[in-house]
C-alpha cells in the first residue's frame, strides 16, 4: 500500500505531539521511517531520553500569581517568544515534498527558531530568503576541506543566520541496525544541496582498521573549533556535549553556548539521557555560557524540567518531523503550539509566570 497524502486539517484525536507518530508512519516509506526513528545499536539511549523525563517529578505550587506571565527569553542578543526550538534534521525531503521549506513556514507561524542542517535538501539561501523565514541558526558539520566549511560559514553569515551550531558528537555515524535492516539508502533524487558534492568516505588500506585508519582519519578535533572561533562573526555553539569535562574545555576555549545532546541516541548507544547529563554540565559551566538541551522532549512539562535543571531553551527533533510528515507546515506549527501551551500550563500551576523563575526547587528531586 502506498503512503497516504499529508493531512490538510488536524484531526481531533491529535492532542499531543506524540499523536503525530501514527499518522507519520502511514505517510512514510519503510526506509524513510527507519531513518527517522533509528537509534544506535539496541536503541537504549533513544528510549532513555524519553524515560528519564518521566522519572523527574514536578512539585507543583498553589495560589501563586501567574497573571501577565509569558515565555519570552533572550539569547545571544535576540528575543524569542518561547524556548522551544527546532533541532537540525537532515534530508527533510524524505518526509515531505517541500522539505525544509515546509518546516521553515511552520516555524515562522509559531515564531520558532529553526536550526538548519548542513545536510538540508533545500539551500540555506532559499530558506533564509523565503518571505516568511523564521529566525535561523545554521548547523555546521565540519568538512575535511576547511575551504568548504569556511564557505558555509560565510554563506550563513551573509544570509542573516544568527548563530553557528557545530555538531561535535558525530565524527562518524553510529551503528544503526534499524537502518541496516531496512536497507536504507538515500533516494537518488535527494542530496545535501549545501555541499558542492558528497565527499568520498575515507577508506583504510587492506589490513587497517576501517574506523581508526579510515573514518576517523579526517575527523574534526578541538583545533578545528579554535579555527571556527577565529573565522566566524557569529556566536559559536557546540552541539553534542554530554561530559562536564568537555563542557569546561569548550568554555575555556571561548565558545558562546553549548547544547547538551546525545544526538537523539543515533550515534553512541547506552549514553545517559540528555536530561540526566544536563545538571552536571550546568554545574561545571556555572553560568559562563547559555546551555540548551536536545533529546526526549515530548511535553511542555519536559521543557519545564529542562529549564529547571539549567537549560535556557530546548530543541525538538523527531516530534516536529513526524508532524511535518503527517501534515506539512500545518503539522509543524500545531506541534510547536501544543508544546508551548503545555509549557504555559505547567508554569502557571507551578507558580512560575516567567522562565527566569523556573528553578530546580520546582521539581521533587
Amino acid at each position: 500500500m502506498s503512503p497516504k497524502s499529508p493531512l490538510t486539517v488536524i484531526p481531533p484525536d491529535i492532542v499531543a505531539v506524540s499523536d503525530y507518530e501514527a499518522y507519520a508512519r502511514e505517510r512514510l516509506s519503510d526506509m524513510a521511517w527507519a531513518y527517522l526513528q533509528a537509534g544506535a545499536g539496541d536503541e537504549h539511549t533513544v528510549r532513555r531520553n524519553l524515560e528519564a523525563f518521566s522519572e523527574i517529578l514536578l512539585k507543583g505550587r498553589v495560589l501563586g500569581s501567574a497573571a501577565g506571565g509569558h515565555t519570552r527569553l533572550s539569547l545571544f542578543g535576540h528575543v524569542y517568544e518561547h524556548p522551544i526550538f527546532l533541532a537540525p534534521v537532515a534530508y527533510q525531503k524524505l518526509f515531505h515534498s517541500d522539505g525544509e521549506r515546509a518546516t521553515a513556514l511552520g516555524a515562522a507561524v509559531t515564531q520558532t527558531l529553526m536550526v538548519l542542517s548542513t545536510l538540508s535538501t533545500v539551500t540555506l539561501e532559499e530558506v533564509a530568503q523565503a518571505e516568511t523565514a523564521p529566525p535561523l541558526w545554521f548547523q555546521l558539520y565540519l568538512q575535511a576541506d576547511r575551504s568548504v566549511s569556511l564557505d558555509l560559514i560565510h554563506r550563513a553569515q551573509r544570509e542573516g543566520y544568527r548563530a553557528l551550531v557545530i555538531t561535535v558528537d558525530a565524527a562518524m555515524a553510529g551503528v544503526r541496525n534499524r537502518e541496516q535492516r531496512a536497507g536504507f539508502r538515500l533516494p537518488p533524487h535527494l542530496s545535501a544541496v549545501n555541499l558542492p558534492s558528497q565527499s568520498p568516505v575515507p577508506t583504510a588500506a587492506p589490513g587497517q582498521s576501517r574506523v581508526f585508519d579510515g573514518l576517523m582519519k579526517t575527523a574534526p578535533g578541538w583545533d578545528d573549533i579554535e579555527w571556527v572561533l577565529s573565522e566566524a562573526r557569529l556566536p559559536v555553539i557546540l552541539k553534542g556535549i554530554m561530559a562536564p569535562e568537555d563542557a569546561d574545555h569548550a568554555c575555556r576555549m571561548g565558545v558562546h553556548g553549548l547544547i547538551v545532546s546525545n544526538h537523539g541516541g543515533r550515534v553512541l548507544d547506552t549514553l545517559p539521557a540528555a536530561i540526566e547529563a544536563l545538571p552536571t554540565v550546568a554545574a561545571v559551566v556555572a553560568g559562563r555560557v547559555p546551555i540548551l538541551l536536545d533529546g526526549g522532549i515530548r511535553r511542555g512539562s519536559d521543557v519545564f524540567k529542562a529549564l529547571a535543571l539549567g537549560a535556557s531553551a530546548v530543541l525538538v527533533g523527531r516530534p516536529y518531523v513526524q508532524a511535518l510528515a503527517a501534515a506539512g507546515p500545518l503539522g509543524v506549527a500545531h506541534a510547536i503550539r501544543t508544546l508551548r501551551e503545555e509549557l504555559e500550563v505547567v508554569m502557571a500551576l507551578s507558580g512560575t509566570p516567567t522562565l527566569d523563575r523556573i528553578r530546580a526547587e520546582h521539581l521533587s528531586l
